[in-house]
């Protein structure tokens, strides 16, 4: 019988949480970056998502999540590029 104890768990299990994010129910647009959106159109766009994260019942996992694996987007309530800083400083 094969020890199955070093198997990762199921995917369901790790991403089970996404389920419950506000995000869902919104457009994507408003997550990701636009090819053309820059300067004040593009940090409306952040700061409009980032007040969905931060009422958002999953961020803690989400923004876990986040600075592990993300790099396009606002995930958690950050944004790419605060990922980048805080990936840098160790956190």
């Amino acid at each position: 019988m094969r020890n199955t104890h070093r198997l990762p768990p199921p995917l369901l299990d790790i991403y089970e949480w996404q389920d419950q994010g506000l995000c869902r129910r919104m457009p994507g647009e408003l997550f990701f970056d636009s090819e053309v959106a820059r300067g004040a159109q593009r940090a409306r766009r952040e700061a409009a998502a980032k007040r969905v994260c931060m009422h958002c019942p999953v961020l803690t996992q989400c923004r876990q999540h986040a600075l592990a694996a993300e790099d396009y987007g606002v995930w958690g309530g950050l944004t790419s590029s605060e990922r980048a800083v805080l990936r840098q400083r160790g956190a």
